[in-house]
């Protein structure tokens, strides 16, 4: 899963891309209005943490063009406005949750896990497909309750079919929400990544898809 931080304060900043990187998440950062839209508008995210008050760009407009650019990934606003109407106009720019600084990074985890499960269609923060359960709050993964060891790239991998699965997924949107923008990415990898997981799991979920990539669905019931 790849995110989008937006922050002018760069301690600040650095301290919300390490913690979302300490979760497992691909984190690209920007630190003004205009590098972030940029950002926003070209690159796949499957969301982004954007403070409100911005230089070059103010928050509220580079929301607004992302949304009239099509970008539907959703954002967490930061800000340390708590006034009612500077959040009305928040949501009306198209943001999708906010929270007003001083903030405790806890919370924009929460948040943010809230986020992208409501955006692949998932209730809780535990996504099961067959005997796999992945905990997004802790990053455990069980197979018929048993944890799994996982690399970072390998969790990144695992947890993007999981909040997808029953969808196909090509190679070129694996590498892109696996990755940092600055990565040296190769699709070539991400076969050598399936392959290892399916070791790991040790059961038939991630299936092969000819010429279009890999879907991850629950073993079929055996017969009798």
């Amino acid at each position: 899963m790849r995110l989008l931080v937006v922050e002018d304060d760069k301690d600040l900043n650095r301290q919300i891309v390490a913690a979302l990187e300490g979760a497992g998440y691909a984190v690209d950062r920007a630190h003004d209005g205009e590098e972030g839209q940029f950002l926003g508008e070209t690159e796949p995210y499957d969301a982004a943490i954007l403070d409100m008050g911005l230089p070059v760009r103010d928050g509220a407009a580079v929301l607004q063009a992302w949304r009239a650019a099509g970008r539907t990934m959703p954002v967490l606003i930061l800000t340390a406005r708590d006034r009612w109407s500077d959040k009305v106009q928040a949501f009306d720019a198209g943001a999708d949750d906010y929270v007003t600084k001083p903030f405790h990074m806890e919370e924009v985890l929460a948040r943010v896990r809230a986020l992208l499960r409501r955006a692949a269609g998932h209730a809780t923060s535990e996504l099961v497909c067959g005997p796999l359960r992945l905990d997004t709050r802790t990053g455990r993964l069980t197979v018929d309750g048993n944890p799994v060891r996982l690399t970072s790239h390998e969790y990144r991998l695992i947890a993007y079919l999981m909040h997808h699965a029953g969808r196909v997924i090509s190679r070129t949107e694996i590498v892109e929400h696996l990755y940092e923008q600055d990565f040296d990415r190769d699709s070539n990898t991400i076969e050598v990544f399936v392959g290892r997981l399916r070791k790991k799991l040790g059961v038939d979920v991630i299936h092969t898809v000819r010429g279009l990539g890999y879907i991850l669905e629950a073993p079929a019931p055996k017969a009798g």
